[in-house]
């Protein structure tokens, strides 16, 4: 039996021996293609070599690709647990040929590997082709011998990939592995084709063709080659298996889950042990590259997934936090061959622990919300929709949870409805997008590029420099010139502008040519590494091939160097003082301040944040020089250099060392990064945070100053506690002590006022005699104190309450013109008077929304205090009626 960790090196192997550059898989998060929220096919990162925008940097490659399907048009969440083959993430194996080797090629080379490498019985395959696809099937009897009842011919979409209503397709031929007559289902093609009895192990898709508005208008000057094999159905197949949930790899998992849970995966709970293991790969693999869980977009389909595993991990019975809990056995097993997986361990388990923490927090609230939707309906009712948003908006359950319970109990729940709120929010929410300013297509920008070659950036070392304009594009269409008072995205061949990336905001500046001037307004990377310039032209005319003096302004520059070095100081501290589970999850620096984003589950203290600016004026005070080097991204990572989840890096990379470690000789930060920097520590001159604040679940956010906008910032600090010092009449050290002995006596007379005011009510003061007065055999005191907020309103209740023996109190505070209602009751009569009834009437009386509280005793608030008699006036007729 081979393992999948041996499955997937030996197609590796064979492919890398075949000529195949060995590609590391790209991120989960697509990088050039804003249609798909996840990657969902090994062909997805080399999409743009296949459809000619961009050249590819080698002619043939071989990967095996992360991928997700969780959401939009590829959603195998739901069926997950429930079949033997579906998986929300799973690795696909791929080879591909962009426009080197075609057909005979690929098909000699699967059968191959199928026959030889994995050492399949070739009389247990048979393969399928396009139903007119004769080179591929001739191909296949000339390569295996097969008779034609082995070489099946497909009409329809089953066997013809198209990437869309435009763009290149062609026919696919297919590779089946039969399980034998024991397992039900016929052959493809076959009436009985849904059955398991044959099982697709690998795909090749010869792109040949192209296509415009779903019609086949030309063949393609380079025909490719995309093959797809997913590695968890070979490696069932290989290791005779019927189910991916019976391999190794899940059986190592689903073992780690049974020992977590004390339970074992047999009967109704085997579903569940699958849809932890399965969802643990998802969340954890997403976690590691950026994503983290929200209520929108790639976040929400994370939250989704997790809770969704939660929610079993609950059902089998688990009554702490499960999931993070799995992560080291999941690392063991894939650790190796996905090193971003190890990196990010702390993160995932801390991610995966506080959200299950808030999940459970909310599961019984939102289950009690669910109760009452569905308490009175009839067997096959149907949750209004409204209700479902409800629990996705406020409890955070996704859709499909609710759906999950809703079948348990034997109902359905309204979509429609459901999707209609969902639009409502996401209106809203769109009502204040900007966009992002780029007017040209992805497409575009990577056809120049093409055309045009990268743009050599020369601002690590200067902020000016000469650039030839290369190409001009207003609004989105090239142009040869730009006239003065009009705006355009300009290319250079080299320019000193940095452009916006890795949190580090875009240069402005000035441009200047014999009979013209610009102002430089934003830079963007639209590719990576083609810098696009906005710019407004102030006088002249700019045309393609001019040759400019191109100048970034400087002051600006100095004071983002300092900022962008600065946060990644704070980075390491962060590390250092909170733990190894902080993850940079954003960053601004521009010239005005440093914003660092990262992922931590609780407000930062007082001393961890003076630790941490203690940190960092250490390491800026030691004044070292700040050393780059360009490395080869995986040589960087293995030798310590910190890498960001989720980003795609190039074939070499900047790495940034700053600083030395504080308590010993290593380096005290280490960073891929192409941003600017200092030369030395020392330049950045002074660090203060200014703030820090929670932006989402388990992100935080620390803002903080450097240089001489720090030391204004802690010179205008002393200026208040100068002014404090005078005013109070002591030294500015003392003015903390003075202002907490102020404090504490205001506390002190507060109390003593509220004390009056509560005896002056209890003695008769107001507007009402203080014995009570009977509605409809009830006693009643009903009281209006002036000055009296809700919170003094408790006390002055308590007491009547004694006094009136059997009834009800009634009071109405009036404080700054608002009113707040207090009602109580005493517990003889609340079998017939409710307080929470009264104190309702009264606020509606007075124009507020309701109150709250328990039969016995409630309060509530209204706008208008100078209604507080009608307010008493609603008691007496609620008593009355």
């Amino acid at each position: 039996m081979s393992s999948l960790k041996q499955i997937r090196s030996t197609f590796l192997d064979f492919f890398a021996a075949d000529g195949h550059a060995r590609v590391h898989s790209a991120p989960l998060v697509p990088q050039n293609d804003p249609t798909l929220m996840f990657v969902n096919a090994g062909m997805v990162p080399f999409k743009d070599y296949f459809t000619g925008a961009a050249t590819p940097p080698y002619p043939r490659a071989t990967s095996s690709q992360k991928c997700v399907r969780a959401g939009g048009k590829h959603n195998d969440l739901d069926n997950v647990g429930y079949t033997a083959r579906h998986l929300t993430f799973f690795e696909m194996l791929g080879n591909f040929s962009f426009g080197d080797y075609f057909k005979e090629h690929a098909i000699e080379q699967a059968w191959k590997l199928v026959t030889e490498g994995y050492g399949l019985d070739a009389k247990r395959l048979l393969v399928t082709v396009y139903i007119d696809d004769d080179e591929a099937a001739a191909i296949w009897k000339k390569v295996t011998g097969f008779s034609d009842d082995r070489i099946i011919r497909i009409a329809g979409s089953d066997n013809f990939w198209a990437m869309g209503d435009s763009g290149p397709c062609g026919p696919c031929t297919e590779i089946f592995w039969d399980y034998g007559d024991h397992v039900a289902g016929g052959p493809p093609g076959s009436p009985d084709e849904d059955g398991d009895r044959y099982v697709e192990i690998w795909n090749n898709v010869f792109m040949q063709f192209e296509k415009e508005n779903d019609e086949i208008v030309r063949s393609l000057p380079k025909p490719s080659v995309d093959t797809g094999m997913g590695l968890e159905r070979m490696t069932s197949v290989l290791q005779g298996k019927n189910s991916v949930f019976d391999t190794d790899l899940f059986q190592t998992l689903i073992a780690a889950s049974e020992d977590a849970t004390s339970t074992k995966a047999e009967g109704d709970r085997a579903a569940s042990h699958r849809v932890i293991a399965d969802h643990l790969r998802s969340s954890s693999f997403l976690i590691a590259d950026g994503v983290t869980p929200s209520n929108e977009g790639r976040g929400y389909v994370l939250r989704r997934i997790m809770r969704r595993a939660m929610r079993h991990a609950h059902l089998l019975g688990a009554a702490d936090p499960l999931m993070h809990r799995l992560v080291p056995t999941l690392v063991g097993e894939m650790g190796e061959a996905y090193p971003e997986l190890a990196r990010a361990q702390a993160s995932i388990e801390d991610t995966l622990k506080q959200e299950e923490i808030r999940f459970r927090t909310t599961l019984g609230r939102g289950m009690g919300l669910l109760e009452d939707a569905t308490a009175d309906l009839a067997e096959g009712g149907v949750i209004p929709g409204r209700t479902a948003f409800t629990l996705y908006d406020t409890y955070g359950f996704p859709l499909d949870l609710t759906q999950d319970e809703a079948r348990r109990r034997g109902f359905t729940v309204d979509t429609e409805a459901f999707d209609a709120a969902m639009e409502e929010q996401k209106t809203r929410g769109k009502a204040n997008w900007k966009g992002s300013g780029q007017t040209a297509s992805t497409g575009e920008w990577l056809a120049l590029k093409d055309r045009l070659g990268p743009t050599v950036f020369t601002g690590y070392d200067a902020v000016d420099g000469s650039g030839e304009v290369l190409a001009i594009l207003k609004d989105g269409t090239a142009a040869d010139s730009v006239e003065t008072g009009e705006t355009a995205e300009v290319l250079f061949d080299q320019t000193p502008f940095y452009g916006e990336g890795g949190g580090q905001a875009g240069d402005r500046g000035e441009i200047e040519w014999s009979g013209g001037s610009a102002r430089v307004l934003d830079v963007q990377k639209p590719t990576g590494d083609l810098y696009a310039h906005t710019i407004e032209v102030t006088s002249g005319t700019l045309a393609i091939g001019t040759r400019t003096q191109l100048r970034a302004a400087p002051d600006a520059r100095l004071t983002t160097r300092a900022n962008h070095s600065a946060a990644h100081l704070v980075h390491a501290a962060l590390k250092n003082v909170l733990g190894p589970h902080v993850a940079q999850k954003g960053q601004l620096v521009d010239a005005e301040r440093m914003r660092f984003d990262f992922s931590h589950n609780a407000p930062l203290t007082e001393d961890e944040l003076a630790r941490i600016e203690t940190e960092v004026n250490a390491v800026i005070r030691q004044n070292l020089p700040a050393e780059t080097k360009l490395m080869g991204p995986q040589e960087a990572i293995e030798a310590g250099a910190v890498a960001l989840f989720g980003e795609k890096y190039g074939d070499e990379v900047r790495v940034l060392t700053l600083g030395r470690s504080l308590t010993g000789d290593a380096p005290y930060s280490v960073e891929l990064c192409g941003g600017t920097h200092v030369a030395r520590t020392g330049d950045i001159g002074l660090f203060r945070i200014t703030s820090e604040t929670g932006i989402a679940a388990g992100i935080r956010r620390v803002e903080a100053l450097t240089g001489e906008a720090a030391r204004q910032f802690l010179l205008a600090q002393a200026g208040v506690a100068r002014s404090l010092a005078q005013t109070f009449k002591v030294q500015p050290l003392d003015v903390p002590a003075r202002v907490e002995a102020l404090s504490t006596e205001r506390k002190t007379l507060e109390k003593q006022v509220a004390e009056l005011k509560k005896q002056l009510a209890l003695g008769g003061g107001g507007s009402a005699p203080a014995a009570p007065e009977e509605i409809n055999g009830i006693r009643l005191i009903a009281r209006i104190l002036d000055g009296v907020d809700g919170k003094g309103l408790r006390g002055v209740a308590e007491d009547f309450r004694k006094q009136v023996g059997s009834g009800v109190v009634a009071l109405i505070g009036v404080t700054d013109g608002k009113a707040a209602v207090t009602v109580a009751a005493t517990s003889d009569i609340i079998d017939r008077i409710n307080a929470a009834d009264l104190a309702r009437a009264a606020v509606l009386a007075m124009g507020g929304q309701g109150a709250g509280g328990k039969p016995d005793f409630a309060q509530g608030g209204a706008p208008d205090g100078s209604k507080a008699e009608a307010g008493l006036a609603a008691v007496r007729a609620a008593l009355a009626g």
